[in-house]
């Protein structure tokens, strides 16, 4: 059985959070789940990135908990060159 770091564990209690938060708006769980998997992907060695989106996330999660929240914006690259 394998343990977590302290890190590991945090980033699940995020999650977890983020679950509860978004069980009370339409459509929030798939997209959260989405997000996380994708950012799932991340190399364990990068963990100042790691850091940096928990807590990106964790100011995510204390919006998304305000109960004038009704949808989340979302970060993109561009993907056309001008």
């Amino acid at each position: 059985m394998s343990r977590h770091s302290k890190l590991q564990k945090q980033v699940l209690s995020l999650y977890r959070q983020f679950l509860r938060a978004g069980k009370a708006k339409p459509g929030f769980v798939p997209r959260i789940k989405d997000e996380f998997k994708e950012n799932s992907k991340i190399k364990r060695s990068d963990v100042m990135h790691i850091e940096y989106l928990f807590r990106r996330g964790q100011r995510q999660l204390e919006q998304l908990k305000d109960h004038n929240t009704k949808q989340l914006g979302t970060f993109s690259k561009n993907t056309q060159e001008s």
